[in-house]
């Protein structure tokens, strides 16, 4: 029969796990979220994705501040849940709240552990150039993505994908791939495999400090730089606008033919040379404005060879 969950989750990314688990008849006692943040020009408080989503379904919210009260384990305890999933909750759990559902704590991880554990998996997966990616189901333990694993599915990375791309890629795979395991877990033939020891890797939560652009680097590198920081916070360079040098985000672009000194405008395409091949610019953003593509912005802001990007 289907089982009584407590689903845990904050961001766009959760949404697909807990509608398919709501699909798929499991009873969701209570929802765990972050608290609703101020945001937008009137600084409303906006509710989380996950939040919006569980009250359209009618679904108890608990948005706590810590889990590591009396209080909060009292009230963890208090929805019998036989299992609890989790999906980017932004919060760490604490073992005595990990050890109160009797089936465990389910985690959905947007990579092939045990490389890229941590926070920003997505966009280190793309910025280190990887083949492919993946999302696997991980029972809980107190370690940093260092728990069992149940259930992976893997997706190639594309040098057109950008961490956008792959992100709702990855949560639509690991809505499917949570209700399989959880199926699984239900029927009592969910198998675990200890995480390989070799091969860790951590992903770090994205400075803003490494958005800069390098043209000195090759121009895969640099194409990847850019797609795994898009949309945000967004890879930028400062181009020559109304004689002044401008900062403009790159959102998407292409590997292209040509080359020349780094950081040169090749073409009147917005073909840029990189310290080993070009990129060509597809999409970007000028501050205070929003996205668009390469030919909307050269209508208003040609560009020409002997220009160059820094």
């Amino acid at each position: 029969m289907p089982l009584r969950l407590i689903f845990m989750g904050t961001p766009d990314f959760a949404v697909p796990t807990l509608l398919e688990l709501v699909a798929h008849g499991h009873e969701i006692a209570a929802v765990y979220t972050r608290v609703a943040k101020p945001a937008g020009r009137g600084m409303k408080l906006q509710l989380s994705p996950v939040e919006q989503e569980a009250r359209r379904l009618g679904i108890a919210v608990m948005t706590p501040k810590t889990l590591k009260t009396p209080e909060a384990l009292e009230e963890f305890r208090a929805h019998q849940a036989d299992a609890a999933v989790v999906v980017a909750y932004g919060m760490i759990l604490p073992q005595a709240i990990l050890d109160t559902p009797p089936l465990g704590c389910f985690n959905l991880h947007a990579s092939l552990l045990p490389r890229w554990r941590g926070a920003a998996p997505i966009n280190r997966a793309i910025m280190a150039g990887d083949a492919e990616s993946g999302v696997m189901v991980m029972k809980m333990d107190a370690g940093l993505d260092t728990g069992d694993v149940a259930m992976a599915e893997r997706i190639a990375i594309t040098d057109a994908m950008t961490a956008a791309d792959l992100h709702d890629a990855l949560a639509r795979l690991g809505g499917d791939l949570m209700v399989r395991a959880i199926g699984a877990l239900e029927r009592g033939m969910l198998q675990l495999t200890k995480q390989s020891e070799q091969g860790v890797t951590y992903a770090a939560k994205i400075d803003k400090a490494e958005a800069r652009i390098d043209w000195s680097r090759p121009a895969r590198e640099v194409l990847r730089h850019i797609h795994g920081l898009s949309p945000f916070p967004g890879a930028w360079c400062e181009m020559p606008i109304e004689g002044q040098p401008m900062r403009v985000k790159i959102l998407r672009c292409a590997l292209a033919d040509g080359g020349g000194a780094a950081g040169d405008v090749l073409d009147d395409h917005l073909t840029i040379a990189c310290g080993e091949g070009a990129i060509r610019i597809l999409e970007l953003q000028r501050a205070g404005k929003a996205p668009m593509k390469v030919e909307e912005f050269l209508r208003g802001t040609p560009f020409k060879p002997l220009l160059r990007v820094s």
